[in-house]
């Protein structure tokens, strides 16, 4: 796992690292307002680490989310393995599934999908694909960790955390990434060799 110093981040790379090393696979969801460093903190623990990775279009219509996922997996895919334009989420995350199958990985594969609200527009059934494939795959399996992130926090609460259908429980990490506190901007002033006093860095947080 890579480690570079994520200042006040602590907390959340433990559990990051927690969940790669566990004995199952895992369903993690990250949330938090937007520029509060989801993707950032995602990228530093994992670099060159990733399984498959792919982030939503803001307002992207279904087939542009389409389109997206499909240059990720050819991006992800072996040479040799031919991956055919698709028309659904179901088939997308079947050939997904086909091409973490061609992977071999020490430890755990795994997928990012970032800004995943995004990639749920209006009647794409995007969520029945994410829910066949890790209810009927990736949850069987023991090398998955599977980490979902957006910003649009109410999404994410309503469709993930607190689902009603095959998604119900199916969330097994959550990090609700907040803002830095007064004492996590300074360390990371600090770490930046940031030549501002104490009463110059509270201006700054306020």
């Amino acid at each position: 796992m890579h480690m570079e110093k994520l200042v006040g981040r602590q907390r959340e790379v433990s559990k990051l690292k927690a969940y790669a090393n566990s004995d199952k696979s895992e369903f993690v969801a990250i949330y938090g307002r937007r520029r509060v460093g989801k993707t950032y903190l995602v990228r530093e623990c994992f670099a060159g680490q990733f399984a498959f990775q792919v982030t939503g279009l803001n307002n992207g219509s279904m087939r542009d989310q389409l389109a997206e996922f499909h240059a990720a997996l050819q991006l992800y895919s072996p040479k040799e393995m031919a991956i055919r334009p698709f028309d659904s989420w179901l088939e997308a995350f079947r050939q997904l599934t086909r091409v973490l199958e061609s992977q071999t990985s020490m430890g755990k594969k795994v997928v990012f999908l970032d800004e995943l609200p995004w990639m749920d527009t209006p009647k794409s059934r995007f969520l029945m694909g994410l829910e066949h494939f890790w209810n009927s795959w990736a949850s069987a399996r023991r090398d998955i960790l599977l980490i979902v992130c957006g910003s649009a926090a109410s999404w994410m609460i309503k469709n993930l955390l607190n689902n009603k259908g095959g998604l119900h429980n199916r969330v097994t990490g959550r990090i609700k990434l907040e803002p830095f506190s007064l004492a996590e901007t300074e360390e990371f002033l600090r770490y930046k060799q940031s030549a501002l006093d104490r009463y110059q860095i509270i201006q700054l947080y306020m």
